[in-house]
């Protein structure tokens, strides 16, 4: 029996390839996909989400969301996805429209309609921080949250101490951090090195012939030139798609261990920093005034380390064919 997943997302070119991934797994039953502003502004993101569901062939309906952080102004990163979030390819919008409904309300609804759904954010935790707020007695219907976000070691992609869908909405996530949904965070660092995509690997992809298989590549176009530039590595990085490989099969991620996590929100310095314990001493006496709150409810977060890389390209690989 399919296992139920609703994804929440800022719909850019690897949010895109995750949410094919998603679409096209056959053991897999999207039950909705709610779209936040981040990557590229709400309406942006919404088209963005709309036409990846209809290249997929899937009908699975597709909801409006937050179009600004909890308390900040966007930032979006089409610097790094092109004005349009998809490297400016020109692509048609759907000839599908957006669900009736708010993207928030329909959170709450499907996880209390699916208890044990698997939650995959792949953007700013708004839509999720929302929901918690309304409604924070789903963080305990929810099976897993796999979270694509923050920098277990500290290597930030927005700033030297933040990932960017973490510093995007910082209060959002530490609300999610600290709502005892069971996170398991995928930081954008598990996306680098032999994780990234080589030239022969998205040739192999490309030389499927198949739409999805050009639109993964073709999309990333601006993202990989970014990328290049950002880290000075030759490979395209996908964060979305190692998160959702990892929500399809946890055993993607070979080694993770379970912290506490809190987010950084009042420092200019550090906001959107994801503060790992590594070394367990948030529950020390001197750490008690900033920690105590977390380490009353018990450690929060499962933090992935390391991937089997060869394992997630060859899923990638399976759902683009």
């Amino acid at each position: 029996m399919p296992r139920s997943f609703i994804v929440d997302t800022d719909t850019a070119s690897d949010d895109a390839v995750a949410l094919l991934m998603a679409l096209r797994h056959p053991d897999v039953r999207v039950e909705a996909i709610t779209v936040v502003a981040g990557n590229v502004e709400l309406e942006q993101g919404l088209k963005n989400a709309l036409y990846t569901v209809e290249l997929s062939g899937a009908d699975v309906p597709v909801y409006r969301g937050s179009a600004a952080p909890l308390r900040r102004e966007l930032v979006v990163a089409q610097f790094f996805h092109g004005q349009d979030g998809f490297g400016d390819q020109g692509y048609p919008e759907a000839q599908r429209d957006a669900a009736e409904g708010d993207a928030v309300e329909v959170l709450i609804e499907i996880i209390r309609s699916n208890p044990g759904i698997v939650l995959v954010t792949l953007g700013p935790l708004t839509n999720v921080a929302r929901a918690l707020d309304r409604a924070p007695g789903i963080a305990g219907q929810v099976g897993r949250c796999v979270v694509m976000g923050g920098a277990a070691c500290t290597v930030g992609n927005v700033t030297p101490a933040a990932e960017y869908n973490v510093w995007v909405d910082p209060e959002a996530a530490r609300a999610v951090f600290r709502s005892g949904l069971p996170v398991e965070m995928v930081g954008w660092e598990l996306c680098r090195g032999s994780a990234t995509l080589s030239e022969e690997e998205m040739e192999r992809i490309r030389a499927f012939g198949t739409p999805v298989a050009r639109f993964a590549m073709d999309c990333n176009t601006s993202a990989l030139a970014a990328a290049r530039l950002q880290s000075n590595e030759p490979g395209l990085p996908l964060p979305d798609p190692v998160a959702m490989a990892v929500a399809f099969d946890p055993s993607i991620c070979t080694r993770r261990s379970l912290h506490y996590v809190d987010v950084e929100t009042d420092s200019d310095l550090t906001r959107g920093m994801t503060v790992v314990d590594h070394l367990d001493v948030a529950n020390d006496e001197r750490n008690a005034p900033i920690w105590r709150e977390l380490v009353e409810r018990g450690r929060n977060a499962q933090v992935c380390w390391e991937l089997d890389i060869p394992k997630w390209k060859e899923l990638l690989y399976s759902v683009l064919r």
